[in-house]
């Protein structure tokens, strides 16, 4: 059980996948680990249980922070936490391990949020507000070798995402995929990703995937 505050992203099914993902990539004992997005820390702590060295968790949200510093205290679990947007807050620091599990929902006709609950998983019209910042950004902040595991739904663009992180010079690929009845949010705005062709139909489900980027060791 961890604790979430009001607003916070409760661990589900992109998160269990995400921890997944983590555990068959074999994190090399010692890794330095930035968790991107973190919520309620649940994948940061699972980067160190899986060997992980220095774990590195940021979110923008105040009361994230909070939750992460306080279930880490909690474990007895060496997470360093900070809050700011994206990768800002470790400007000039560079990992073994990235993991992202960022807002990626599609939000057609709606503002966007700067505050409140819907900040956990609103990003824009086609869901890649996030994605794509991190997709230009997180290579910098890999080292040769290093590798960044991504989780998101196939709604936002998987292809999309393969290409921008290849163009960054990583070698990506789908690591896992699962299908997963739609959520109370999904639910919601069924209708208007239908009217803007991201769903068919009858879809009941969106499938998340997770991407693994690779740095060659040969990088600069």
């Amino acid at each position: 059980m961890l604790l979430r505050l009001p607003g916070v992203y409760r661990p589900q099914g992109d998160t269990f996948l995400l921890e997944e993902s983590l555990r068959r990539a074999a994190v090399p004992p010692g890794a330095r680990v930035l968790d991107v997005c973190t919520g309620t820390g649940a994948v940061a702590m699972a980067a160190l249980r899986n060997g992980a060295g220095r774990v590195t968790a940021v979110d923008v949200s105040r009361r994230a922070v909070l939750a992460t510093r306080a279930n880490a205290w909690l474990r007895g679990l060496p997470v360093r936490v900070f809050r700011g947007d994206l990768l800002d807050p470790v400007a000039g620091e560079r990992f073994d391990v990235i993991l992202a599990n960022p807002p990626y929902v599609p939000a057609p006709g709606l503002p966007r949020v700067a505050r409140g609950s819907a900040r956990a998983w609103d990003a824009g019209p086609d869901g890649r507000d996030l994605l794509d910042r991190i997709c230009a950004h997180a290579p910098g902040h890999l080292v040769p070798g290093g590798m960044l595991m991504l989780v998101h739904s196939a709604l936002c663009g998987v292809d999309r995402t393969l290409a921008s992180l290849r163009e960054g010079g990583l070698k990506a690929s789908v690591v896992a995929r699962r299908r997963v009845p739609f959520g109370p949010v999904m639910r919601a705005r069924a209708e208007a990703l239908r009217r803007q062709g991201l769903l068919a139909t009858h879809d009941a489900e969106e499938e998340l995937v997770v991407i693994r980027a690779d740095r060659t060791r040969t990088a600069d």
